[in-house]
């Protein structure tokens, strides 16, 4: 097994498990990200079925590079674990993550950590399968810090805010904004699970924005998230992925006043400075760590 990786994460691109028409175009799509869902989008009877085109779309398709993930349903539901096992033992060599909703605690997503564990000792995979949770519910909010260090597969944490808002009883229109409260009203859940997020090594990313003709909104939610340290954020619809891999990556001028601001430092600490001015700003260890996060995005990005 390798080290945890690293995965643009800039957009991720949800489409229903039951359409093979939807999984093809979501494979040739810009998305960094997709994840093939086995639960809201997909009615309890055709889930059986939605396994098998899921992983007959993982096998078949070329995804490029893209992160390939499955949204499985949660636990407290008689389909999780053959949601695991099937799409494992079909397509495991073919799954880059698998997506747990509504993990309420560190065991729900232990469980999820140990039959992974299980299925890939019994298939002889090489790669492990990376874990990404959604926080959908007000207890889980509670027990974040738990959560993200549940477990060593665990890559990322995602805010649900559509059913984190029904847990905590909000009242809005569209799930993803709402106009009536005076700031943002995810501001305290987005910061909260981002800091447990990166306490704990892991990439925070933001969730669904429903009314997808809005793009000016939807940006804006883009721009919150990048501000609060997230990666990245959902796609409902092909529409919005276009917005997030911009809002997500940094500009060619950042990136060269990064790449600058960091050789000035390091010119500057080898000739005994612990500080020094360059084109109005003042570059020190701290500022140096901060222009680093920009580098470390273009890097990945290939910038």
């Amino acid at each position: 097994m390798t080290d945890k990786p690293m995965r643009l994460r800039r957009s991720q691109l949800a489409v229903p498990g039951s359409s093979e028409k939807m999984l093809t175009k979501a494979a040739a799509s810009a998305a960094d990200h997709v994840f093939c869902d086995l639960e809201d989008a997909v009615a309890p009877s055709a889930k059986p079925a939605a396994r098998n085109t899921i992983a007959a779309a993982l096998n078949n398709l070329d995804w490029g590079q893209k992160t390939r993930c499955v949204r499985v349903n949660d636990i407290g539901t008689q389909w999780c674990y053959e949601d695991i096992i099937t799409l494992v033992e079909k397509a495991g060599e073919n799954i880059d993550t698998i997506m747990l909703p509504k993990p309420l605690n560190a065991s729900d997503v232990q469980f999820a950590d140990t039959l992974l564990s299980q299925l890939e000792m019994k298939l002889g995979l090489t790669r492990r399968i990376g874990l990404e949770v959604l926080i959908e519910e007000v207890e889980a909010m509670q027990n974040i810090k738990e959560i993200a260090n549940s477990c060593a597969r665990l890559e990322c944490m995602i805010f649900g805010m559509g059913d984190y808002a029904a847990s905590q009883g909000l009242v809005m229109e569209n799930i993803g904004l709402s106009e009536s409260y005076p700031g943002d009203i995810f501001h305290y859940p987005r910061y909260h699970m981002t800091i447990a997020a990166r306490a704990a090594g892991l990439d925070a990313v933001d969730g669904p924005f429903v009314d997808f003709k809005n793009d000016a909104a939807y940006r804006l939610e883009c721009q919150r998230a990048l501000t609060l340290g997230m990666v990245g954020k959902w796609a409902i619809h092909p529409a919005q992925i276009e917005p997030a891999l911009e809002a997500f990556s940094p500009s060619q001028d950042n990136v060269d006043f990064a790449r600058e601001v960091i050789a000035v430092y390091e010119k500057a600490a080898a000739d005994g400075l612990g500080s020094i001015g360059h084109k109005g700003v003042m570059v020190d260890a701290a500022s140096a760590r901060l222009f680093q996060n920009t580098v470390d995005r273009a890097n990945l990005i290939g910038m």
